[in-house]
């Protein structure tokens, strides 16, 4: 293989565990040059990676159609040796489908799979890690069953959160775009009034996590918990949450930066389960769950409010 195309235009954890199969594919392939496609928003996720050749983006918001012709036009004038698709939805299954590789490979969830050269199992629900899923269309070269995700923050990344690190912290991301992932913030609050006698917190988030970090924030009155919500980049929090005592997130993207940097984690699932195959991956990692709720998962991603509307799956003992 001298080209390999790889997709992954979901969501920012998505992009995250990708990068195990890319890490996969450039030991398999070390001469191979490698390139990838992900959602406009999420390339800085790749910033560094020294197994990457060049990220291209998928910008909807120009136009999806103008964007898939413009991005099948620019892929088949680079001839792939292999197309990887990760991505289980439609437009993908278009770029995968017109991008000319030689070898088309992805889900067979995928509503254009029939157009691939090989189509995978995608079975949710089996214990089976996404990333191990990713890996089964490796596994014919030589992948291993399981790797690691990555994330390669720079030195610049690491000095902007330097002056972060004179004390003992930890790293709080108290938010998810789905409002039954996210666990409550009461529970927020108790949890951090445990950790201010041991250290310092910071609240991390994007700028639509402002509100509620603020608000978790005025409920503390500690000058010892600092909201950093909005005023870190991906990598520079990804630097932060390597060197925390303990990072506490969620179901969603911060669960996956700790993984990628190996850091210490405690994850709280909520409406969904580490059945699913998105749990930690970190050598010190720890899953928080209510168990035995017949209602519980209510889907695979959780929704604005509970289906039931009593949340019991968010009072877990932190």
């Amino acid at each position: 293989m001298k080209k390999i195309l790889i997709i992954q235009t979901a969501f920012l954890g998505d992009v995250i565990l990708a990068t195990a199969a890319i890490n996969e594919a450039y030991r398999i392939f070390p001469e191979a040059k490698i390139d990838v496609l992900v959602k406009k928003g999420n390339e800085a996720l790749l910033d560094n990676n020294p197994k990457i050749s060049e990220i291209f983006t998928l910008d909807k918001s120009l136009g999806k159609f103008i964007e898939i012709k413009r991005l099948t036009q620019l892929f088949r004038a680079n001839s792939y040796d292999l197309c990887l698709n990760f991505h289980r939805f439609g437009s993908s299954g278009i770029i995968t489908m017109r991008c000319g590789a030689k070898l088309k490979y992805g889900f067979q969830k995928n509503p254009f799979s029939v157009f691939f050269t090989k189509k995978f199992r995608h079975t949710i629900g089996d214990g089976t890690h996404e990333v191990a899923r990713n890996l089964t269309m490796l596994h014919e070269f030589g992948a291993n069953k399981m790797a690691k995700p990555e994330l390669f923050p720079s030195e610049q990344n690491f000095s902007k959160v330097e002056q972060l690190k004179t004390m003992p912290y930890f790293c709080i991301a108290p938010a998810s775009v789905w409002k039954t992932k996210q666990l409550p913030e009461k529970k927020w609050v108790e949890l951090i009034q445990k950790l201010i006698p041991q250290g310092r917190v910071y609240l991390l988030g994007a700028k639509d996590d402002v509100p509620l970090c603020t608000s978790i924030l005025n409920s503390l009155r500690s000058e010892k918990v600092i909201n950093l919500a909005g005023q870190l980049s991906f990598l520079e929090s990804a630097a932060l949450m390597r060197d925390a005592k303990r990072n506490h997130v969620n179901d969603s993207g911060p669960l996956h930066i700790a993984s990628a940097m190996n850091a210490p984690v405690t994850a709280y699932f909520c409406s969904t389960v580490p059945v699913f195959g998105f749990g930690p991956l970190s050598d010190d990692s720890e899953i928080k769950e209510v168990l035995g709720l017949d209602c519980r998962p209510c889907g695979l991603h959780g929704y604005d409010v509970c289906p039931k509307g009593h949340f019991k799956c968010g009072d877990i003992e932190v």
